[in-house]
């Protein structure tokens, strides 16, 4: 056999059994044996490229990383759904339809996968392109991160050219395994598998993506030659998408009875814990492909179409204790520790109460059976406790008299200190008032590794816990003094994780004045006020040199920031961390931006993910044109810059009137 025909008859070999594996759930062979053939190919392909193909497994693995994503325009706009939230919206919308175009009329519902909708582009049956939405005109080519996705075919069973719709999602399985990855490493959690498919269909290397287990569900024929035209239904079009080799949308009812419809809503929501997958409502569309086009379309979502949004799932379990958390700004923070529960997709088994205004306004006690809900289906919350099943001995709860991690006193928040600078500042926030606290201290140092402040990757809070219990580091400054020989003998470390993480503090060596200055955690001055502070003295020797009066002013700098500012740099503490991030090559000095005043008096909201651009970076660009940011829309906004999946920041905009602009349009505004 020579070498074309053993390549050729091992795609072959591994096309059948990742069939048999990934779409029948039948395997044959072991993984072993499946891994040993890949291998082989890949041996084989590299050594021969002369024999390359677009559709061998090989495209599995991923390529060279890429430097930036190319812009694609769709054949189709990928519009969005209109959403209704209760059966009385829905059956209306099922009457208005009839009403137009016949009573006769057939709804299909199906699952909403809660992922991120992507188009496959097919020439003679070969995927040539795989896009993101985008805006629904213009998304972003990620071809070889979509190649990865092993239930996406490279070649069809038939050589058709044809685009195609469908929900990328990030399987359960694959969320929980990627999720404990992070926290080994110490890094932050992704906060549900929506944003984490997102996050890695995104990914500049598609090794990467390879790696992180994506899936998907194609719902939707957008363009190109699909048939002979003997298909008139949506039910149809799944059944032919089906047989060209997709992973098609499942668990489809067609009714054209109003109760029927409804009780299918209400059965697929009663499934959803039993799903490998999330789902966030249910599609109803207009069967006949003929009336869809006879109802047409209107500016933004299709007439014949709507999504019923399911309502948080709620779940009882068992309230086993509150424990308090300690801040870096010495504010505690109470935590329920439940029973295990299922919800919403992930295992539930804490919960924030924030503070014991809450925790006394809905009279939650320990030992209580409780009502919980993952508040935007991402963060876990108690509603209330169920006081019918409540014990007799059951006491009301009461926050400690000392600081749990010190014992230090304890004072709360004096509502003349108070400023709306997002800190989770109440009249029940409860403070350690010792500098020296332990727990701050961990939380201090996690906050200065953080990736808005310094943005050292691999420093999360398991690993500042383990330095801090090996004695390597005291305060946030000794990151830069770490010797590799010091790190690489510590548990869960090694010589490679030693390398990657004293590269990662070097690199932040240039973070800047701005970063630095939110590092270090002045209180009540966050992430723009640092930004406007290092822009008003340019170096960190003469903000120590500055009086209440020069900071005051500062835009959205009043008497209580100021007074902070001066405070924190009169500390000897202050004087020491930063003498010696001088000393160890840190930068503390802001560099020197040429300003303009094209923005001047205009603010603008950022909101959604920006191709090749950060938020922070339109934002530098923005007050470098004399401009502002806001976090939120109002209708003194002028402009909302909106990037891909943008959310209710971009809904908002829409209901106000206020401008809303692409990037594009951003950097011609800026005159680039």
């Amino acid at each position: 056999m020579s070498v074309k025909e053993r390549i050729e008859r091992l795609r072959a070999l591994i096309k059948y059994h990742s069939k048999r594996y990934y779409e029948n759930d039948a395997p044959e062979i072991s993984d072993f044996e499946y891994d040993k053939l890949f291998e082989e190919l890949k041996t084989l392909e590299a050594e021969h490229p002369e024999y390359n193909d677009p559709t061998s497994p090989m495209q599995r693995v991923g390529g060279a990383a890429l430097d930036k994503f190319e812009k694609v325009k769709h054949e189709v706009r990928m519009g969005s759904l209109t959403d209704v939230f209760d059966f009385e919206a829905l059956r209306a919308f099922i009457r208005n339809v009839k009403a137009e175009v016949g009573q006769d009329t057939e709804f299909s519902v199906e699952p909403k996968i809660d992922g991120l909708s992507v188009s496959l582009k097919y020439e003679k049956g070969i995927l040539t392109v795989g896009a993101t939405r985008g805006d629904g005109l213009v998304g972003e080519d990620v071809s070889a991160n979509i190649k990865t996705i092993r239930s996406i075919p490279l070649e069809l069973s038939e050589s058709l050219d044809i685009t195609v719709r469908g929900e990328v999602y990030m399987p359960r399985k694959s969320f929980e395994r990627l999720n404990k990855e992070k926290e080994e490493k110490g890094e932050a959690l992704w906060a549900n598998p929506r944003n984490a498919a997102a996050g890695s269909l995104r990914c500049l290397d598609s090794k990467e993506t390879a790696k992180r287990g994506l899936d998907i569900f194609v719902f939707n024929y957008q363009a190109g030659s699909f048939g002979d035209g003997s298909i008139k239904t949506h039910a149809q079009t799944i059944d032919k998408i089906a047989s060209l080799g997709f992973k098609a949308i499942n668990m489809l009812t067609i009714s054209s009875s109003e109760d029927e419809i409804v009780n299918a809503v209400i059965q697929l929501g009663n499934s959803r814990a039993d799903l490998s997958y999330d789902i966030d409502g249910a599609v109803i569309k207009v069967n006949s492909l003929e009336k869809r086009n006879e109802m047409g379309e209107g500016t933004s979502t299709p007439k014949w179409a709507v999504a019923y949004k399911y309502p948080p799932e709620q779940k009882k379990t068992k309230l086993l204790d509150i424990i308090v958390q300690v801040g870096r700004t010495g504010v505690l923070t109470p935590n329920a520790v439940l029973e295990p529960v299922k919800l919403a997709g992930t295992t539930v088994s804490r919960a924030t109460l924030h503070n014991i205004d809450i925790i006394r306004e809905k009279d939650i006690r320990i030992g209580d059976t409780v009502i919980v809900q993952k508040a935007g289906d991402i963060i876990p919350e108690v509603v209330g406790s169920v006081k019918e099943e409540r014990k007799e001995n059951s006491v009301p709860y009461e926050m400690p008299s000392t600081c749990p991690s010190c014992g230090g006193e304890l004072s709360y928040d004096d509502v003349n200190d108070f400023i709306d600078d997002g800190e989770d500042f109440s009249l029940g926030a409860l403070r350690c008032t010792n500098p020296s606290c332990p727990a701050q201290l961990e939380r201090n140092i996690e906050h200065f590794a953080s990736k808005k402040a310094m943005n050292i990757d691999g420093m999360g809070g398991k690993v500042v816990k383990l330095f801090l219990d090996n004695g390597l580091i005291h305060d946030a400054s000794d990151l830069y003094y770490l010797k590799k020989e010091e790190i690489e003998i510590l548990e869960r470390m090694g010589e490679k994780s030693a390398e990657k993480l004293l590269s990662a503090i070097e690199a932040s060596k240039q973070a800047g004045l701005a970063r630095v200055l939110f590092a270090l955690g002045i209180r009540h001055v966050g992430e723009v006020a640092s930004a406007n502070l290092a822009s008003k003295f340019g170096s960190i020797d003469a903000i120590f040199e500055a009086t209440e009066e020069q900071i005051c002013e500062i835009e959205d700098f009043g008497l209580i920031m100021a007074k902070s500012v001066v405070d924190f740099f009169k500390k000897d503490t202050t004087k020491y961390i930063t003498s010696r991030l001088k000393e160890a090559g840190v930068i503390l000095e802001e560099a020197v931006v040429e300003k303009t005043n094209e923005f001047e008096g205009l603010t603008f909201v950022l909101t959604g993910t920006l191709e090749n651009m950060t938020r922070d970076e339109a934002s530098e660009m923005i007050k470098a044109r004399g401009g502002k940011t806001s976090s939120s829309v109002s209708k003194k906004t002028d402009y909302v810059l909106a990037g891909e999946e943008a959310g209710s920041k971009l809904t908002k905009a829409q209901s106000l009137g206020v401008k809303i602009i692409d990037k594009d349009t951003f950097l011609k505004m800026c005159g680039i």
